[in-house]
């Protein structure tokens, strides 16, 4: 009985790998792909990554350019990938259309040949997967390699549609540029003042700023390792190493947050 059990469910896991779609809805334009459709694509090729960030390793796969799904998308564009567990990166159209600095493309996963679980117990990176080649050329951040991508979407500029994340008109150019790292870094996980689309972390600023609870230099150092300061297994928030945060970026982004303590919504 237990194997009977067992190869209903290794089947049905197939059934879904292979059924698997992504939904872009790209203003007027709606288009659903199947993962045997993106397989099967003209421009499907064969890509290696050499630094994966979510397998931490060099990785192969099939993918597509994304930028040859966009269509209607100009470089002026926003967009946001939604992942199947609430993750939802913000992504300028610019970056993922580029041509000459790093490339993006979106990895799909073959049922027949499925990628290894993200970590014991995990499932894999599947079924669709934002990936990028040289991405140190465009300044491509971890938090832009979204997984489980089950949509992308074409939206209004984050300022247009969570004006409760806006610094006050007057604020330092610093803190206004705190917002940016805000918006490429925290963002996909975390909402600020209930703004934002993610269901993935706690909101950063309601009840509490993580400004107003974390004493002296604790914030800098759980930001750059959160496992250094809160040591938990089932812990999910990445490290920014410098690489990915400079030390410069990392004071505008811990600003813009000290700076939004003083503008909470109000519950």
């Amino acid at each position: 009985m237990n194997l009977r059990v067992a190869l209903l469910a290794l089947l049905t896991l197939s059934s879904a790998a292979q059924s698997a779609e992504l939904h872009l809805q790209l203003g007027s334009v709606k288009r659903t792909w199947s993962s045997a459709e993106l397989l099967a694509h003209p421009q499907a090729r064969h890509i290696e990554i050499a630094e994966d960030v979510s397998y931490k390793r060099p990785m192969s796969y099939r993918a597509v350019p994304l930028a040859v799904l966009l269509d209607g998308v100009l470089p002026g564009d926003h967009l946001q990938a939604l992942a199947l567990d609430g993750f939802a990166a913000e992504l300028p159209a610019a970056a993922v259309l580029n041509q000459s600095g790093a490339q993006a493309w979106l990895a799909v996963e073959d049922s027949a040949t499925p990628w290894p679980p993200l970590a014991a117990g995990k499932p894999s990176a599947g079924p669709f997967y934002l990936v990028w080649q040289n991405p140190a050329a465009s300044h491509i951040g971890p938090e832009q390699w979204p997984f489980q991508i089950t949509r992308i979407s074409k939206l209004a500029t984050v300022a247009e549609r969570f004006p409760q994340l806006l610094p006050a008109a007057d604020a330092p150019a610093q803190v206004q540029a705190g917002l940016m790292q805000y918006q490429k870094h925290c963002m996909a996980c975390h909402r600020l003042n209930t703004a934002g689309d993610s269901q993935f972390g706690p909101d950063l600023n309601v009840p509490h700023n993580p400004t107003e609870y974390f004493a002296a230099d604790f914030l800098r150092t759980y930001i750059r390792n959160p496992q250094q300061l809160r040591r938990w297994p089932q812990g999910r928030m990445p490290g920014f190493a410098e690489s990915v945060l400079s030390d410069a970026e990392l004071v505008q982004l811990l600003d813009y947050l000290r700076h939004m303590a003083g503008r909470k919504v109000q519950d």
